[in-house]
């Protein structure tokens, strides 16, 4: 694993996430897939090996402290460092939302995970990120976050989610 690029991706058991591992094994990488969901882990992991990539599990919840920390402990055992964070794991919150009607608890669910989760995993990371040659941290979004694309008049963005 010395030479072997050593990458984590948080939510990636499905979706964006998943493809996200996927194109990274295909280039060599040893990718931790980082999700909540035991089983969906899991499933990803199989799915990801028998298409011939290293992966390996890393069970994380970015709203968790001890979880994430855990998370570290276990890439600093497996690798000693990570040349490659993607923080992809986020939540919408549900949709369609109203500003005027939205549930204030679907908000905070979408700030703990999208933003604070974020902060928690990248500072959680930033020790075993130090001890790579070339670290990258890369965070994703969407056009749904875009404020720009939300007060465009005319522009179509989907349904509105006011927690997001």
């Amino acid at each position: 694993m010395n030479g072997q690029t050593i990458a984590l991706v948080t939510g990636a058991n499905k979706g964006i996430g998943y493809e996200i591992a996927a194109g990274l094994g295909a280039l060599g990488w040893s990718v931790g897939v980082g999700a909540r969901d035991d089983a969906r882990r899991e499933a990803a992991v199989e799915k990801l090996r028998a298409a011939d990539v290293d992966a390996f599990g890393v069970p994380l919840d970015v709203t968790d402290d001890a979880g994430v920390a855990a998370a570290a402990a276990l890439l600093e055992e497996r690798a000693g460092r990570l040349d490659v964070l993607v923080n992809n794991a986020g939540v919408t919150g549900g949709m369609p939302q109203m500003p005027t009607t939205v549930d204030l608890a679907a908000v905070r669910r979408a700030v703990e995970t999208n933003v604070i989760g974020v902060i928690r995993v990248t500072n959680a990371m930033l020790p075993l990120l130090r001890r790579s040659a070339s670290p990258r941290i890369v965070n994703m979004s969407s056009s749904v976050g875009s404020l720009a694309r939300q007060t465009t008049p005319g522009a179509e963005t989907g349904p509105i989610s006011a927690a997001y």
